[in-house]
C-alpha cells in the first residue's frame, strides 16, 4: 500500500517514547497522509516491541527469543521514519517548540506526541531494591537468567504481573509464593468472581496465595533472599518479584505546564491542554463516552488504538477516540479476557458452563463488563451487548444455551 502525502514536507512532528504507541502512532502518521518529518524518541535501544510476552514465553521458552517486533526494521525505511533509540528527552520547551534531548541536542516540532507511558513501582520498603521488576526487554532477561536456577520464587503483588510471572515460574518447575496486600487477586480489573476463578486456578496448580499480607523488607544473604512480613514471619527465596502497579511517566508533561492529574490529562482526540501537543497510552487519563468518566488503562489494546486515534487526530481527524476496554491474561493454559470495567460492576451474573464466564451489570442493570476464559466469542458479543447499552433479561445472562449476541436488539 503506497501512501498519499498530503501535509506541508517542511513540518515535523516528534513522538516521545517509542513503546506500543509510540511506534504506532509513527506508522499511523505516514498512512494517513503526513508528509513531513517523523522523529520517534525511545529511551530503549530496541526498536517498538510488543510487551506481553515479556512475562509469558521470554520467560518459559528452552531458547531464548528475540524481542516481538510489530513492524519489520525496513518498514520504518520505507515511511522515512527517523527511530532514535537510547535517547532521552530531558524538557519540553513550549514557548520555543523544541524538545531537548540527554544529549544536549533539541529538535523543533510543528506537533508533539507524548506516548511515554508508565514504570513499574518500586517498593517502598527496606531492600526493595533487591526486588526485580518486569516492564522492559532487558527486565525479562533477567528474570529469565533468575529463573534458571531458582527453586523458590516470591512474588510480591497479585495482579497480571505478578500472577503471570508466577504461571511462568510454575512452568519452569520453581514453588512459587504470591505474596499480595488486598484481600483478593487483580482487584483493579476483575468482579470478586473473576478474582475467585484466578486464586482457584493458581491454588489448583500448588502456587501458595497469600492475601492482606503486608511485607516490611527484603534481606539478601549468601543462600538468596529473606522477605520480611507484617506478621513477624519471613519466607525465603531464590528470586523476588514485585508487580505493584504502574506509575505514570507524565515528568516532562508537568514540568513543562501540561495539566496532569494521575495521568496526562487529554480530550477524546487526545489533545492536551496545549493544542500543539498530544498524548496516548499508559501515560494518559482521557474521557470515555460509554462509560461517562474519565478513564486510565494499562493494556495492549489501550496503547496501539489510542495511538492510532492520537495520529489521526494529529493529521485532522475529528473522530472520538471511544475504544472499548479489553485485556488479556495467559495465565496456566487458561487465556482470560476481560472487557469493560467488571471491577466497576453492582451484579456479576454467571454463565454456568464448562469455563469462567460472566457478565457485569451497572445499578441499573447495564452490561458494562464481561470476562471469559477461553471464550473470545462471548468477549465479542459482550462488546456489542455494552455499545448497545443492553439492559437484558437476568435469567437469560446465566443461561450458556443463550448466545449472548441473540440478546443486542436489532
Amino acid at each position: 500500500m503506497s501512501e498519499q502525502l498530503f501535509s506541508a514536507p517542511g513540518e515535523q512532528i516528534i513522538i516521545i517514547g517509542a513503546g506500543m504507541a509510540g511506534g504506532w502512532a509513527a506508522v499511523t502518521l505516514r498512512q494517513s497522509g503526513f508528509a513531513g518529518r517523523i522523529l520517534l524518541l525511545g529511551d530503549e535501544a530496541e526498536r517498538p516491541y510488543d510487551r506481553p510476552p515479556l512475562s509469558k514465553t521470554v520467560l518459559t521458552l528452552a531458547e531464548e527469543p528475540a524481542p516481538a517486533y510489530f513492524h519489520a526494521v525496513e518498514r520504518y525505511g520505507e515511511l522515512n521514519i527517523d527511530f532514535q533509540g537510547g535517547a532521552r528527552v530531558e524538557a519540553i520547551d513550549r514557548t520555543a517548540g523544541r524538545v531537548r534531548l540527554a544529549s544536549g541536542k533539541s529538535e523543533p516540532y510543528d506537533k508533539l506526541l507524548l506516548a511515554t507511558g508508565a514504570r513499574p513501582r518500586a517498593l517502598p520498603i527496606p531492600g526493595g531494591q533487591h526486588a526485580l521488576l518486569l516492564r522492559t526487554w532487558d527486565d525479562a532477561r533477567r528474570i529469565r537468567a533468575a529463573l534458571a536456577g531458582a527453586k523458590q520464587v516470591i512474588c510480591i503483588g497479585a495482579g497480571v504481573i505478578g500472577l503471570e510471572v508466577a504461571s511462568s515460574a510454575h512452568q519452569r518447575g520453581a514453588g512459587v509464593t504470591v505474596l499480595e496486600a488486598a484481600p483478593s487477586a487483580m482487584g483493579r480489573a476483575l468482579s470478586a468472581e473473576g478474582a475467585s476463578y484466578m486464586e482457584g486456578l493458581h491454588r489448583a496448580a500448588g502456587i501458595i496465595l497469600r492475601f492482606n499480607q503486608g511485607v516490611m523488607g527484603i534481606e539478601r544473604h549468601a543462600g538468596g533472599y529473606r522477605v520480611n512480613l507484617a506478621d513477624g514471619t519471613s519466607l525465603e527465596g531464590d528470586l523476588v518479584l514485585a508487580g505493584i502497579g504502574v506509575v505514570r511517566n507524565t515528568e516532562l508533561a508537568t514540568e513543562a505546564g501540561l495539566t496532569v492529574e494521575n495521568g496526562i490529562v487529554v480530550n477524546d482526540r487526545a489533545q492536551t491542554s496545549d493544542p500543539a501537543i498530544f498524548a496516548a497510552g499508559d501515560v494518559t487519563a482521557f474521557p470515555h463516552p460509554l462509560f461517562g468518566r474519565v478513564l486510565r488503562l494499562e493494556t495492549w489494546r489501550h496503547a496501539q488504538n489510542h495511538a492510532i486515534a492520537a495520529a489521526k487526530a494529529m493529521c485532522g481527524d475529528a473522530t472520538p477516540y471511544d475504544d472499548m476496554p479489553w485485556f488479556w491474561t495467559d495465565q496456566l493454559g487458561v487465556n482470560l479476557q476481560v472487557a469493560g470495567l467488571p471491577a466497576d460492576a453492582t451484579l456479576t451474573i454467571l454463565r454456568s458452563g464448562k469455563d469462567f464466564a460472566a457478565v457485569h451489570l451497572d445499578a441499573d442493570g447495564v452490561v458494562i463488563g464481561v470476562t471469559a476464559a477461553n471464550n473470545p466469542r462471548e468477549i465479542r458479543a459482550g462488546m456489542g451487548l455494552m455499545k448497545a447499552r443492553v439492559k437484558a433479561d437476568q435469567e437469560k445472562l446465566a443461561d450458556p444455551a443463550v448466545g449472548l449476541q441473540t440478546l443486542i436488539s436489532r
